[in-house]
């Protein structure tokens, strides 16, 4: 029943799911960018009801006070504490070696506010678990949300990292001077 809400929802606002996610794929980081705006994480949980995929996401544990928290956690979110950069590498990555199947959500952003450097970490989460990178974005001015290319962390970070910055490329924001890389 939440599919077909969710793709009525999607359909009346005029959003197109341009999505393809390969079954084989059992353990990913679904990274999704350009994030610029709350509207994101709506959309988005729509797209992933629409597809009948089920995501869990990094969301900072300040987030996860009553009566938020409880939703947050059934909606598919981990609570994070970003003191370290490394603890959340291994915290994550600790949890895709635990699980059989599981897509974890990451806005490579780490923020609505613009940010002129992604962050690294789902990079590194991704190489240390051997799992994909699956691009995610969403385009306002399309009005899509969808699924892009599967990479594999090379471990040539420079190149991996610009094949994905080229693929964000020219997706529009909600908030377009929010996002970087326009």
């Amino acid at each position: 029943m939440l599919k077909i809400i969710s793709k009525f929802i999607l359909k009346t606002f005029g959003w197109k799911i341009i999505a393809n996610i390969t079954p084989e794929i059992k353990k990913s980081i679904l990274i999704v960018a350009p994030h610029t705006s709350n509207w994101d994480f709506i959309i988005g949980r729509l797209v992933y009801f629409a597809l009948n995929v089920n995501v869990k996401f990094l969301i900072k544990k300040e987030f996860f006070k009553f009566p938020l928290g409880q939703i947050l956690k059934k909606l598919g979110g981990i609570p994070v504490k970003r003191d370290s950069a490394n603890l959340v590498v291994s915290y994550v990555a600790n949890i895709l070696k635990q699980n059989d199947s599981i897509i974890i959500t990451i806005t490579p952003e780490g923020t609505r506010k613009y940010n002129p450097h992604w962050k690294k970490g789902f990079y590194y989460i991704a190489q240390s678990s051997e799992v994909p990178i699956v691009l995610g974005y969403l385009d306002y001015k399309k009005k899509e949300a969808g699924i892009g290319h599967v990479i594999y962390p090379s471990g040539n970070f420079d190149k991996d990292f610009k094949f994905i910055e080229d693929f964000y490329r020219g997706k529009t924001a909600k908030y377009p001077d929010k996002f970087n890389l326009t």
